[in-house]
């Protein structure tokens, strides 16, 4: 059984700015909701559906639902870290496709570079269970990628070129977007170099 075919994505907005200093997180969500509407041709009333992850303040999608002003029907606060937004389609797709709802919106926004808070709730990481068993030893969500990549390395031979390439492709994409942070294109050959570099320091260090 498959829904393609039943349910689209009719639009999308990237905020425009990385530093925001003056705005809370509720009013970049209801930026990015109102800029994805309008690339739909659509307003908020025609919403009954909204979805969003742990960056939301207070309740989550309960509480943005009424900030927002939505008349949704269907609510979904799925928390997976950085893939949420991605099973957010899925399940918004697969909700169109029940019948459960017409229009879904899905928000993502945070002030890492004005507040100092991670995106996707990464300051609730100081109370999850798992903290005594990995913080402690210097597990960070840098730490956690890194060691997401080396199993793969392990497991199926990825070599550090071909991750390099995951960096490359990034810096190329940037360049077809003004509002990137990073903009500097990049080699695979300066990626393995800034890593050897790195790799120094951090002997030098030890």
């Amino acid at each position: 059984m498959t829904i393609r075919g039943k349910a689209f994505i009719a639009g999308a907005y990237e905020h425009p700015l990385r530093a925001i200093p003056n705005k809370t997180v509720q009013q970049v969500h209801g930026e990015v909701a109102a800029g994805a509407l309008a690339d739909a041709g659509l307003s908020f009333s025609d919403v009954d559906a909204y979805f969003c992850a742990g960056d939301a303040p207070g309740f989550g999608a309960l509480s943005m639902v009424e900030y927002l002003g939505l008349s949704a029907v269907h609510l979904d606060n799925t928390e997976t870290g950085g893939s949420s937004y991605l099973l957010h389609v899925q399940h918004a797709a697969e909700a169109i496709a029940a019948g459960h709802c017409h229009v879904a919106l899905i928000t993502l926004a945070g002030l890492p570079r004005s507040s100092g808070a991670g995106i996707g709730g990464a300051g609730r990481f100081g109370s999850s269970p798992e903290l005594s068993f990995e913080n402690y030893f210097g597990l960070s969500i840098v730490a956690g990628y890194a060691m997401a990549a080396r199993r793969h390395m392990h497991e199926f031979g990825t070599t550090s070129k071909q991750l390099a390439e995951v960096k490359v492709a990034a810096a190329s994409h940037a360049q077809h977007n003004p509002n990137a942070f990073l903009q500097n294109a990049i080699t695979v050959d300066e990626v393995l170099l800034r890593k050897k570099q790195a790799q120094s320091g951090g002997d030098r260090h030890s």
